[in-house]
């Protein structure tokens, strides 16, 4: 009876420690996993931000600006490069945002907010931009340009929300 006991107790010690550090690794990772989510959003934001002060930028994203009714209007009362740029330092400043965000919670709210604004504006896009690829019976199928290249921002509104969800139960 003393030898079946003390086997159990073992196993069942082995199982407790096996169970504790999977626990201490999946915490690990959904930390790792947790930064990598908010400096990858910062990355694309600011690389598609300082991209925006190029003429190569600024002529790309004219078609997709033009033909939306939430922000062709700065065409207006700005240029095209003037547009992009202010585009660009959104996307700047949100990025911005999300560093200092990631030690002060009204900061990473605002950033979160922005992010998930830019994200919004840049989907919509699909819907407002020819996205639709006619050689291939149109919708469902997306074209390259502005389709494929937009449907990422899904993912990127999706870690934004989850950015803002982390925000409002900072302390």
């Amino acid at each position: 009876m003393t030898t079946h006991t003390t086997t159990l107790d073992t196993r069942h010690s082995a199982n407790q420690s096996t169970a504790s550090h999977t626990a201490g690794l999946g915490a690990t990772l959904a930390r790792t996993g947790d930064l990598a989510t908010r400096y990858s959003v910062v990355l694309v934001l600011l690389w598609i931000g300082a991209m925006k002060f190029t003429a190569y930028e600024a002529t790309a994203i004219e078609g997709l600006v033009a033909s939306s009714p939430l922000v062709s209007w700065l065409y207006g009362i700005l240029s095209v490069q003037a547009t992009s740029n202010l585009i660009g330092t959104v996307e700047i400043l949100t990025a911005l945002a999300l560093i200092v965000g990631a030690r002060q919670r009204a900061i990473a709210i605002l950033g979160s907010l922005a992010a998930m604004g830019t994200f919004l504006v840049t989907l919509s896009f699909l819907f407002t931009a020819p996205g639709w690829e006619a050689s291939l019976g149109g919708f469902p199928a997306l074209s390259v340009v502005p389709g494929q290249f937009l449907l990422k921002d899904v993912v990127l509104l999706a870690v934004s929300v989850s950015l803002l969800g982390k925000a409002l139960q900072q302390d």
